[in-house]
């Protein structure tokens, strides 16, 4: 129960009137929450306020400017009433359309409606609109509306919590109860909903124009982050949110270290400000989360200042850097300790916790970008009977955190050794490991290529100058150069981009074509 002054907040039930201060033109009209489901929470009914959802729904009926002040704050979802809900929705749409929203222009759309004709039919809309509030109130009850609808929602999860823990069962363990309830609690906290459910056709379609409002404002620019190598963002139109990419290779193609450096530039890049959607976030570049189960914090790090410094890794590891070298080391550092780069490096973290943990960043410093070193080293929520069916649950996992929080997720991801026996070593989609689920899942799958670490094992005896002159020409050809196979992309073409590779920092930039400025490099 909720309670306050009678002029802000009233409990009304199905034998309750209405009586809230200053509502005397409301007075005369049905009782909306008698056609509401009465779900009780403890010794009362959910916490509602149907006249503050009256006089709000009236000031957008008498101002449609009262619209704009107020639709960043409730969704129709937030109505206690499901008719009010209706009302809310029609009218919202009408004013993205810039059409006119009155008792007149409303009624055709309620015509059948069963629950505005048990209200009264189109005159409950005309008695909404002479009982209106004042323009400047609106945001006030739009809050309080969100508020109640808010506690409405914890109140039913609390309820959800007690009865699971109550009942022992042996396939809900407490761990994966906590889990769940933390995920419902964060979509709760980020969305005012704990869970989505079915939504209109009318609201998928206000979405789906919205994103293509965002994407004409940008006039032609990336529709999502840029991962600082202009050809992949040109192929790619940069990382769009909700998607899977699956960056997979053979051991030593650079897969961790194409990884880092699209974690630097993002980070290094990135600038908060309003963004096109008008709210506070990222507009350049974002704050990065990755899980390295492989490497330690410690060695990602040094990667990372390798690049920055440009002092070979190999230099760092051992020490041996000359004064010049430290000192360049050490400012790298110092520039780099604002970076909005989180490292999570604990070993074989279940997807379970791996989810939680992204919540919990997201929700304490904000999180952009996700990348997981590497999907193999992932552990499923509850062991399975085959190695398919739990890389199945890792993939569908990591698409969900995807779509939960609302980012892209990069998953790192090996491939089996088939390569090795071709001729051509190119990477292709049935090379991936347990590759059923993994190029089912993903959104884009992307190869690392370095054609030079193959030739390299190839050289030919000294003795053998024809070869050698021969194998030198080749080398020289792809000295420096990497490729990026595109094998699948939901929402664009596939093909190849290529890539500069520097080796002693480990660092992959953009490629300069000879065209472009005489066949020189930019690292």
């Amino acid at each position: 129960m909720i309670s306050g002054p009678p002029s802000v907040i009233t409990l009304v039930t199905g034998d309750n009137k209405q009586k809230e201060a200053g509502m005397n033109d409301l007075s005369t009209m049905p009782n909306t929450a008698a056609h509401v489901d009465q779900t009780q929470a403890g010794t009362g009914a959910l916490p509602h306020n149907i006249e503050a959802e009256q006089q709000l729904l009236g000031a957008i009926l008498t101002n449609n400017d009262v619209f704009s002040r107020i639709e960043q704050i409730i969704t129709p979802e937030h109505f206690f009433d499901p008719v009010h809900r209706r009302i809310f929705e029609t009218a919202a749409s009408r004013i993205h359309k810039n059409l006119l929203v009155s008792p007149v222009t409303l009624k055709p759309f309620f015509e059948e409606d069963e629950g505005l004709k048990e209200l009264g039919g189109a005159s409950y809309l005309v008695r909404l609109q002479g009982a209106s509030i004042s323009a400047f109130a609106a945001r006030d009850y739009a809050q309080m509306i969100y508020d109640l609808a808010i506690r409405r929602e914890l109140i039913e999860l609390g309820q959800e919590i007690v009865t699971k823990a109550a009942t022992v069962e042996t396939e809900s363990d407490p761990k994966s109860q906590i889990v769940d309830a933390e995920q419902r609690l964060y979509k709760l906290g980020e969305d005012g909903r704990s869970e989505t459910g079915f939504q209109s056709f009318l609201k998928a379609v206000t979405d789906a124009v919205n994103v293509a409002n965002a994407a004409y404002q940008r006039e032609g620019g990336l529709a999502g982050i840029s991962t600082g190598l202009i050809d992949m963002d040109k192929k790619l139109g940069g990382l769009h949110k909700s998607d899977l990419l699956i960056l997979a290779g053979r051991p030593s193609m650079g897969k961790t270290s194409l990884a880092t450096n699209i974690a630097f530039n993002i980070a290094k890049a990135h600038k908060k400000g309003m963004t096109h959607e008008g709210v506070e976030g990222a507009i350049e570049g974002g704050a990065v989360g990755f899980f390295s189960l492989e490497m330690s914090a410690e060695q990602l790090a040094a990667r990372v200042l390798s690049e920055a410094s440009e002092v070979p890794s190999e230099q760092i590891r051992r020490g041996d850097m000359t004064e010049g070298e430290f000192r360049r080391f050490v400012e790298a550092a110092k520039s780099l300790e604002s970076c909005p780069l989180y490292i999570d490096d604990t070993p074989a973290l279940p997807i379970s916790q791996l989810a939680a943990r992204a919540r919990r960043l997201k929700r304490t410093h904000g999180l952009d970008v996700l990348i997981i070193d590497y999907l193999q080293l992932v552990r499923p929520a509850t062991a399975k009977d085959s190695r398919v069916n739990e890389v199945s649950e890792i993939t569908q996992g990591l698409k969900a955190i995807a779509k939960e929080l609302d980012i892209p997720v990069i998953a790192l991801s090996q491939l089996s050794r088939q390569v090795e026996s071709r001729e051509d070593k190119r990477p292709q989609l049935s090379d991936l490991r347990e590759s059923g689920s993994i190029e089912q899942d993903a959104d884009v799958v992307m190869f690392v290529f370095r054609e030079e670490y193959y030739k390299e094992r190839e050289k030919p005896g000294d003795h053998e100058l024809d070869k050698m002159a021969e194998w030198q020409n080749a080398m020289e050809s792809l000295h420096g150069r990497a490729e990026v196979i595109i094998g699948k992309q939901r929402h664009g073409p596939i093909g190849t981009v290529e890539l500069s590779f520097e080796g002693r920092y480990t660092r992959f930039g953009n490629l300069v074509k000879p065209w472009q400025d005489g066949g020189a490099q930019e690292f």
